[in-house]
């Protein structure tokens, strides 16, 4: 039997995917603003009423992933965001219910917040009822609120981070869990995950080096930086896992109803028309870019509308050597 493996979800040979950070709302375009403060929402709560249609909506269209945010404390001072809401592996969970071919990624699992034992049989819990589909994003974490809350060091997250890679690498595999380093065989996580490995890719540095990550990781995600930039790190990063990582972009797009309207920078993104989005789009994905999760929280026009334009007629035309 062929052995599943997620990242082929995103990674294809010969061209771009394009996936969705979640919530799938424009809460932060000037009408969902109005919507939010009509509904009653405090800044950063997003409108969840119709994400598992939206999800469904993108699961049928061929996008190749959806990305939930794990955020513990909705820090109303400081951060402003509350990310998808609900607890990221609950809401796994439930995305797993609600589709079929569509990768389930994490963006990311915040791993010295959480007991890696937990993370580990979370993980392979969501990994098993997608049929495999999961891809775990780690970082170690940005928001120093967190950690004294769980008593935990904030300055000791690079530490914490690798800790819990090594051991969620070890749990997955059969021969018993380890316990003080050593290996105890009378002891064993349930359910063994899909995946023979579950695929983890980084968000940000985590505090660590470039080689150890290149040695543990299964693909980086990137801030976007422009092409010209992007393709460095993409270069940087091929060659330190041999051509096997792959880079993975986050993206916000105001995708405009003027296909001829000129791409302008928004924070983290571009707002522009089809043919400006086509040709920024191509840059990435000839500078080797694997995966664009795209957010369309600041979106003017309705999500479900701009999801149709990037399958039907950008998703097509991003063909990474030609």
């Amino acid at each position: 039997m062929e052995q599943k493996n997620a990242m082929t979800l995103i990674r294809q040979p010969d061209r771009m995917t394009i996936g969705f950070e979640l919530p799938l709302d424009n809460d932060w375009s000037p009408a969902g603003e109005a919507r939010r403060a009509a509904d009653g929402r405090r800044f950063g709560v997003p409108d969840l009423g119709a994400m598992g249609d939206l999800v469904r909506k993108a699961d049928a269209l061929g996008f190749a992933a959806v990305w939930a945010r794990d955020v513990p404390v909705f820090d109303t001072v400081n951060f402003g965001d509350a990310g998808s809401v609900h607890d990221v592996f609950t809401l796994l969970g439930y995305l797993a219910a609600i589709t079929r071919r569509i990768a389930l990624g994490t963006a990311a699992v915040v791993l010295p917040l959480r007991h890696p034992l937990m993370v580990a049989k979370a993980a392979a819990s969501a990994d098993v009822l997608s049929g495999g589909r999961l891809i775990l994003g780690v970082a170690s974490g940005d928001r120093p609120v967190e950690y004294p809350l769980l008593g935990l060091d904030f300055e000791a997250r690079g530490q914490d981070f690798r800790t819990a890679v090594d051991y969620l690498r070890a749990a997955w595999e059969p021969g018993g869990l380890p316990v003080d380093g050593q290996r105890v065989p009378t002891l064993d996580l349930l359910p063994r995950p899909l995946q023979h490995e579950i695929p983890m890719v980084v968000a940000g540095q985590a505090q660590q080096s470039n080689e150890w990550l290149a040695s543990r990781m299964d693909g980086r995600f990137t801030y976007p930086m422009g092409a010209a930039r992007t393709a460095q790190v993409a270069e940087t990063w091929a060659e330190a896992t041999a051509g096997r990582g792959a880079i993975l972009s986050a993206f916000f797009l105001d995708l405009l109803a003027d296909v001829n309207a000129p791409m302008e920078p928004i924070r983290l993104g571009a707002r522009g028309g089809r043919n400006a989005i086509i040709a920024h789009f191509q840059a990435l994905a000839a500078a080797s870019v694997d995966h664009v999760a795209v957010n369309l929280r600041q979106s003017g026009r309705p999500v479900a509308e701009v999801m149709d334009e990037l399958a039907a007629e950008i998703m097509p035309l991003l063909v990474k050597h030609g």
